[in-house]
């Protein structure tokens, strides 16, 4: 019987740590792991009300460890995902090169993290598929005239970063029309982006007041802005800012006087975007971007940050000089080196015509009487 009774025992233990075994197969499962006891571990692993959490603190780990800015400088090269086809912000010119103001802002990351502008590869990406694309890491960084919303900073898993834009939608009509208002554009055909708020908006603001209308939609404005030429449509609805690109062009062209409407229909800050989860590549992001403000601010420009030679501290701070590190992962003259080669706000913004006035406008200094406010660099 005391024989028994022991072997009752160690055939128990064995159980137990057979069972102690499979749990801990059935962890490794979760985060990804190949283990040939999979199938029964998984079972176990359901069972266990603590199960989900290894998989969440391996997430977060991995996300907090810096892996994106880790990625970036062993590749050598920021990946931007923008545009082609708008004039001013992102356009794929005649020598095959992008530029435009967003696509700047792609090369002050670019000159924050590697000291070279150049050392960036921009990412044509549509509307529609721009999220996914950022979320599947085709590219790090966005900047695409994307519109700050509280549902895509909720469920894209986006984080909207410094409004680099404050902009608002609008309509543009042939000037030969005398359309003025929105209740003239009733039954009228209107180009509009798909996969875009300017298509919410149009809906939204078209239906609470009544008026019906006809959407035909493009994927981009390299296909709209021609079929609005063409008279496919009695009027087109983008962004404020893009309608006086393409007012401008068509213009510029010889073709037909345009009229831009006057009621702005939205609010639309744009800006800079990337992907949830990583604290350090967002403030790497965000600095960069703000410290072509901040230079503005301070009156740097290209022509002059390197050669400062005052004593003000807080620009001695911002120029990186007597070892002065915020920690933000960057080096510390990441901001003469993102002004010595893009440029500060304001000549980045003057550099292209179609964007129309800064001075005066929403997108002027705070001090100004704009919006462009940056935190304190100290």
């Amino acid at each position: 019987m005391h024989k028994s009774v022991h072997r009752l025992l160690a055939l128990l233990g064995l159980v137990l740590a057979f069972s102690l075994i499979a749990a801990s197969c059935g962890n490794d499962d979760d985060d990804g792991g190949a283990a040939p006891e999979a199938p029964e571990a998984t079972a176990a692993s359901t069972e266990a009300p603590e199960a989900p959490e290894p998989e969440e603190t391996v997430e977060v780990v991995t996300t907090q460890d810096g892996g994106t800015l880790q990625a970036v400088m062993d590749r050598g090269h920021v990946l931007c995902g923008s545009r082609d086809d708008v004039p001013g912000f992102a356009l794929l010119n005649a020598d095959g090169e992008y530029e435009g103001f967003d696509i700047d802002m792609c090369r002050v990351v670019a000159a924050a993290v590697f000291g070279d502008a150049d050392a960036v590869e921009i990412v044509p990406v549509t509307s529609a598929e721009r999220f996914t694309a950022l979320a599947s890491g085709q590219f790090e960084v966005m900047n695409r005239n994307t519109t700050w919303t509280a549902t895509r900073d909720g469920t894209e898993g986006a984080n909207f970063l410094f409004t680099t834009y404050y902009d608002g939608q609008g309509l543009m009509v042939p000037a030969s029309t005398g359309f003025t208002t929105l209740d003239d554009l009733a039954d009228a055909n209107i180009c509009v982006s798909t996969g875009t708020t300017t298509e919410l908006n149009l809906t939204a603001v078209f239906a609470a007041r009544g008026i019906p209308f006809n959407p035909i939609t493009f994927e981009g404005f390299d296909t709209m802005v021609p079929a609005y030429e063409e008279g496919q449509c009695e009027a087109m609805t983008a962004d404020s800012s893009v309608l006086g690109v393409f007012k401008f062009e068509i213009e510029g062209k010889g073709g037909p006087d345009q009229h831009i409407m006057a009621e702005l229909i939205s609010k639309e800050p744009l800006g800079t975007v990337v992907r949830d989860g990583d604290t350090e590549w967002a403030q790497v992001v965000n600095w960069a971007t703000m410290a072509t403000v901040q230079a503005w601010e301070f009156g740097l420009d290209s022509t002059n940050i390197a050669s400062y030679d005052g004593t003000d501290p807080n620009i001695l701070n911002f120029l990186g000089r007597d070892g002065f590190d915020p920690g933000l992962g960057l080096p510390t003259d990441f901001a003469v080196q993102v002004v010595s080669q893009v440029g500060n706000y304001e000549e980045i913004f003057n550099r292209y015509p179609q964007l129309g006035t800064l001075a005066g406008s929403v997108n002027d200094l705070w001090s100004n009487g704009g919006l462009m406010y940056v935190p304190p660099y100290r």
